[in-house]
């Protein structure tokens, strides 16, 4: 889920920034202290070699290093983290090049079956029709932001 929240939020440009932690951070057994993060809150590393992208506090599964970085806390809405949660199971259904939704072909004929897509290529964002930007623009409006923190 974390990695599909970070294509959302990078796509929005929008992270939900509420405290900037910067310096020297130790990921030690896969897992650093926070004493400003909740548990259950999500973050964002950035400056990482290894672990830059979005994770819930405390984060057990990062790679061990040490880097000069920051972290910043987010205090994402549950209606982007449902939307998120929508967005992944879209497409584990509909994501691959071997589904419908994303074939190449307007239409094809099997037999006496056969049907037909609209065709078209991209939406006025210049995103392609049947991607999950298209898909769920509507719900993704109200959250994007035109300039955004890193």
């Amino acid at each position: 889920m974390e990695k599909t929240l970070t294509e959302v939020c990078l796509y929005l440009n929008n992270f939900f920034w509420r405290q900037k932690r910067e310096g020297t951070i130790k990921i030690v057994d896969g897992t650093f202290t926070a004493d400003y993060l909740k548990e259950g809150q999500y973050f964002r590393i950035l400056g990482s070699d290894l672990n830059d992208g979005v994770y819930i506090y405390p984060a057990t599964d990062l790679k061990d290093e040490i880097f000069e970085g920051s972290i910043w806390s987010m205090a994402v809405p549950q209606a982007v983290i449902d939307l998120a949660s929508d967005i992944q199971a879209w497409q584990e259904k509909y994501g691959s090049v071997d589904s419908i939704a994303m074939s190449p072909y307007s239409s094809e004929n099997f037999g006496n079956y056969g049907y037909g897509k609209e065709v078209g290529g991209v939406d006025d964002s210049g995103n392609s029709k049947n991607s999950w930007k298209s898909i769920f623009a509507s719900r993704l409006v109200p959250y994007k932001r035109l300039r955004g923190l890193p």
